[in-house]
């Protein structure tokens, strides 16, 4: 059986391979930068970063793996991972004591702050690159004014 290709998914199927291309690009930038400047992963720095967002700095482990979109177990490797370099901590929710929450620890809120530079300037210069390939183009546009622009005063 051979399947008809309309025009409408070609342009969907080229547009998702162009931001599947963008994501890996950036994504590997990133983790190179972040390696070598921080000895931290993608991964790593997105749990603490996803995590640097909440009240109290801490979340459930189901929430945090939603929130950076790995497998429950993939995220508990990565949690068990960053507890035992001293820059996360678990422990039973209060009101339930089925509910194990993750938590920053002060090692890891100043590694992420020690990082987060690092990722921002190699998010851009991921961008930057990607714009001189005019299939990424487009997407690296929709995103330099949020991505890249420079960030405000803080009074």
């Amino acid at each position: 059986m051979t399947l008809k290709s309309d025009g409408a998914s070609e342009v969907r199927a080229q547009g998702w391979r162009a931001l599947a291309a963008l994501h890996a690009r950036i994504e590997g930038e990133i983790e190179r930068a972040l390696q070598s400047a921080h000895r931290l992963s993608v991964s790593e720095y997105s749990v603490l970063d996803v995590l640097s967002r909440q009240d109290e700095w801490h979340m459930r482990m189901q929430q945090l793996a939603d929130a950076v979109v790995l497998s429950q177990s993939a995220t508990t490797r990565l949690v068990t991972r960053l507890e035992a370099d001293g820059l996360l901590t678990r422990h039973l929710c209060d009101t339930d004591r089925r509910g194990i929450y993750t938590e920053v620890t002060a090692d890891g809120r100043a590694r992420l702050e020690e990082a987060r530079s690092t990722h921002d300037a190699a998010l851009c210069r991921a961008l930057t690159a990607a714009e001189a390939v005019p299939e990424l183009a487009p997407l690296v546009s929709a995103l330099e004014n949020t991505v890249c622009a420079p960030q405000a005063a803080v009074p």
